[in-house]
């Protein structure tokens, strides 16, 4: 795990609960990076993010830029 998330509180989705939480990925805010990582795997790597990049990727999701059509 990167020592900048040593640290850090992860957290995962509220939506998460449904499935008992072992599929997921959690994510933590640290110094001047978002980390996100998997939920099964907490001493595992750890993806970094600039704040602006992560705040873009929560946006682009919220407004469905994601979504797969059939």
């Amino acid at each position: 795990m990167s020592a900048q998330f040593t640290d850090a509180s992860w957290h995962k989705s509220s939506r998460s609960n449904g499935n008992g939480g072992n599929n997921c990925v959690e994510v933590a805010v640290a110094d001047s990076a978002v980390g996100v990582r998997d939920s099964k795997n907490p001493d595992g790597p750890v993806l970094r993010f600039s704040p602006a990049a992560w705040e873009s990727f929560v946006s682009d999701a919220k407004h469905g830029a994601f979504d797969m059509t059939n």
